[in-house]
């Protein structure tokens, strides 16, 4: 065997050699599948007819295997651009058992596999593709990249190489093979494959996947795996994974793949879903195409942890005081007092109803008739109570007399039933069984029979009278409403309200601070006046204005609001709803088949679409970008993995929560007493190691004795730096792209866009990201400005860090959020500053001179 890989320049015989009998393999892989594909086609046919039977148990299996055969055609019918993406060539095992994949599963080579003159055959070869496929005796054409057996394709190194002799990755699109990358495990041994030297292609798969242009979606990383990377989407799910890695390590698309992973170890315990947590939008729409390329899809959900609460979606950005505010633990105590707080009515009085075009325009959280927990929906509300209706006093008429209950019975009625814990919404039925049996007392019919039964029957008689009338029924409504979580939190606008329920736990500026946030959840800038109502009247959500039309305003949530609204849901609760019953029909008894029958019953595919779509707690639950999670946040994402297994992926360098320790306590509460298990991730495959050194100087200065990542590759392309010397805030906060920097950050963005094929990501302060999209207008889609926050996770070509100053806003956590901007790089990158930055001559500004 040659031992030195064939030049790039001088092997091209035996590239197209090499690439030829990859592609023979590839034909032979598709010709098996074009078979597998009219194997599933006749199983639905054949199926469909178990519809003639007319027995329900026939369709039942009809459905399950018309499900599983549409499944299986769909896997078949997809042809990505890598179906086939690697192949191992192998010694021989120490022994002969093969697997379920036809693979055999020793480890380590035989012991006579090596000879004494260091040469060796291949006893093994075999391919990695998306999806396992087996020929027609049951021999492996290519092995599933999740089974047993093609875990030596990623663990395998020079140091460790096992059975590997040669790990070769296999670039193809379509049906057509592009070009092969090999990598030698066992550089020492001259080895034989079907009696010829084995050949060594290129200069190894990792460095030319590195090299691909990026575009505006995450590509999968399964054709190059690294060790480290492939223990942690191998490691046992059984109860926390926990894993730490700095930028460029791959956290994001390790845990993508570890869910594909998993559902592939063990489908039928992940049948529950796999909910994958992303830091922002943006990052979602980045990596949801991964999940699909892997062959997974429909059991994992990827959220926004600003999308979490169905029908909720964070579109604003609170202030960084603001949302220190919100996301501490200390809201829990606040929200709390503010549930029980918002039944109460100032003044005595409902207010009268809104007009038709504001209710329509209101929202709530689980209203009546959702039937959905944690569902925000916008156009479905309760009834609201009569106008005008008191509620610091109850009369009613019964027996001939009228009965009276006044505001100090009725307040003291109300703090019996919120004497417990439980959530205000389930306790009406007790507030109204309260309420009857004061009114009872006043009846003075308690002691008119002393025969049990008769007694029991007259207080039944009274109950049935009193609920019965107009007056009680609107009472009820608007003494004791169906709250609403958005209501409770716009109710939470009045400053004077909010100062009650705060009191002792927030100071009075935080108190003030966070009411004015939450005035954006009315409208245009006032809450509810005068602590008005919270669930009836102005609707459900309370507040939102009389004389808007529908549509006109949907609240403006942050992604802070969210979190509070999980928390409201828990702490209100959502009565049960009534289901509605089907009417009896004498089909139903006959035969069971559908056709028959006036209202068809939901197939097995269809029921588990809809708890899909209605699921709120998960099998396994994912976490990226873990350092970011507030406390309230972690309560929220517990309660969706509270019987679940986990994996939590972070970054303490890259946290943007300024009190890590409470995070921390959140987060071990969310977990739960479930065992630990740590890795870590060492190696920054994204960044060049001149980006990473210019990086790990804000290290240092954020969090001082951490190390950064070890950068694999280098380009010999140092950072460029420019400085714009009028580009101060004296000349408007609304720099146009005729101002220096404007036209600095433009000219920067053009230059970058010649030099690389790919994508170019434009990085400002998060009050700069409109200004910075106008700079921008014109250039194309493959350049896009972002705030500093909405840069995690992301990637591109080339970056323009603009302003680093105004980015780290001279605090440990702006810090931070500057060193995640300056590693988005996989090529270029260039700093420009302003005055504010204190450029030197050479324009690199103050914080990242050496």
């Amino acid at each position: 065997m040659t031992k030195d890989p064939v030049p790039e320049g001088t092997g091209d015989g035996v590239r197209d050699r090499e690439i030829a009998l990859e592609q023979e393999h590839l034909d032979r892989v598709y010709l098996r599948l074009e078979e597998k594909i009219h194997e599933a086609e006749f199983l639905m046919h054949d199926a469909a007819k178990l519809g003639q039977v007319g027995t329900p148990g026939a369709l039942a299996e009809r459905d399950a295997q018309v499900f599983r055969a549409g499944v299986h055609l769909n896997r078949l019918h997809s042809e990505y651009e890598d179906f086939l993406f690697g192949r191992i060539d192998l010694l021989p095992g120490k022994d002969g058992k093969r697997g379920p994949d036809g693979a055999y599963t020793s480890v380590e080579p035989a012991d006579d596999a090596v000879r004494p003159d260091s040469t060796a055959d291949i006893g093994e070869t075999l391919h990695i593709g998306r999806m396992g496929v087996l020929d027609e005796e049951y021999a492996p054409l290519v092995i599933d990249w999740r089974a047993p057996a093609a875990a030596p394709f990623y663990r395998s190194t020079p140091v460790a190489p096992g059975r590997v002799v040669r790990r070769r990755v296999i670039r193809s699109k379509g049906r057509r093979v592009l070009g092969v990358e090999d990598d030698l495990m066992r550089p020492e041994l001259s080895v034989r494959l079907g009696g010829a030297p084995l050949p060594v292609i290129g200069d190894g798969a990792l460095m030319a996947a590195l090299g691909q242009a990026r575009s505006h979606s995450m590509r999968d990383i399964v054709a190059s795996i690294q060790a480290e990377q492939d223990l942690v989407i191998r490691a046992p799910a059984a109860s926390v994974t926990y894993v730490e890695g700095g930028p460029g390590t791959g956290k994001t698309a390790v845990a993508l793949h570890r869910a594909a992973y998993l559902l592939y170890q063990d489908r039928r315990r992940y049948a529950g879903g796999i909910l994958i947590v992303s830091p922002t939008p943006l990052l979602v729409a980045y990596t949801e195409g991964v999940l699909p390329s892997l062959g997974e899809e429909g059991q994992v959900a990827i959220r926004a942890v600003g999308h979490l609460v169905d029908g909720a979606e964070a579109t604003v950005y609170d202030d960084p005081a603001v949302a220190r505010i919100k996301g501490s633990s200390r809201m829990v105590k606040v929200l709390r007092k503010a549930a029980r707080g918002a039944l109460e009515r100032p003044g005595g009085r409902a207010a009268p109803p809104s007009s038709p075009s504001s209710r329509s325009s209101s929202s709530s959280l689980a209203p009546a008739g959702s039937g959905r927990p944690g569902q925000l929906a916008f156009d479905e509300e309760p009834p609201e109570p009569a106008a005008g209706v008191r509620t610091d006093l109850l009369r009613v008429v019964a027996f001939g007399r009228r009965l009276e209950l006044e505001a100090g019975e009725l307040d003291r009625i109300r703090q019996s039933v919120l004497g417990g814990t439980a959530p205000v919404n389930l306790l009406r039925p007790r507030a109204r069984r309260l309420l009857l049996d004061a009114l009872w007392a006043k009846s003075g019919a308690v002691n008119r029979h002393a025969d049990p039964e008769l007694a029991a029957e007259l207080r039944s008689s009274f109950d049935e009278d009193v609920t019965a009338e107009d007056g009680f029924i609107d009472f009820l409504d608007a003494w004791w409403p169906e709250l609403t979580p958005l209501g409770v939190l716009t109710a939470m606008a009045d400053e004077r309200r909010l100062g009650r329920w705060a009191r002792r736990v927030l100071t009075p500026g935080e108190a003030r601070a966070l009411a004015r946030s939450l005035r954006r959840l009315v409208g245009a800038g006032a809450g509810p006046a005068g602590g008005g109502p919270v669930a009836s009247g102005t609707g459900p959500a309370g507040g939102t204005g009389e004389g808007r039309g529908p549509g006109e305003h949907r609240p403006s949530l942050s992604v802070h609001d969210v979190a509070l609204l999980d928390e409201l849901e828990t702490l209100l609760g959502t009565p049960a709803r009534p289901r509605k019953k089907r009417e009896f029909d004498p089909l139903d008894q006959l035969t069971g088949l559908e056709e028959l029958m006036p209202q068809r019953q939901e197939t097995q595919r269809e029921r588990a679409e809809r708890l899909a779509a209605e699921r709120t707690e998960y099998a396994h639950v994912i976490v990226d970008e873990a350092q970011d999670l507030t406390p309230m946040q972690w309560r929220m994402v517990g309660r969706r993995g509270r019987h679940a297994t986990w994996t939590v992926v972070g970054d303490p360098a890259q946290s943007s929560w300024p009190e890590p320790a409470e995070a921390a306590e959140a987060r071990d509460e969310a977990l739960g007493t479930r065992p630990r298990r740590r890795f870590e991730l060492t190696v920054n495959y994204r960044n060049p190691a001149e980006i990473a050194e210019l990086a790990a100087r804000v290290l240092a200065l954020a969090m001082p004795g951490m190390e950064s990542p070890s950068a694999v590759r280098s380009t010999g392309v140092v950072p460029r730096f420019t400085a714009v010397r009028d580009a101060g805030r004296d000349k408007g906060r609304d720099a146009g792209p005729d101002t220096g920097l404007g036209r600095t950050v433009r000219a920067e963005a053009e230059r970058l866009l010649a030099r690389v094929d790919g994508t170019v990501g434009v990085v400002v302060a998060m009050d700069r990201r409109a200004e910075a999209a106008r700079w921008l207008d014109g250039l194309g889609d493959r350049v896009v400005a972002l705030g500093s926050l909405e840069a995690k996770g992301l990637e591109y070509d080339a970056t323009v860090v603009v302003s680093p100053a105004e980015i780290a806003g001279g605090t440990a956590v702006g810090l931070r959020v500057l060193y995640v901007a300056l590693t988005r790089a996989t090529r270029e990158l260039t700093v420009v500053s302003d005055r504010r930055d204190a450029p030197d001559g050479d324009g690199v500004p103050e914080l990242l001179r050496g």
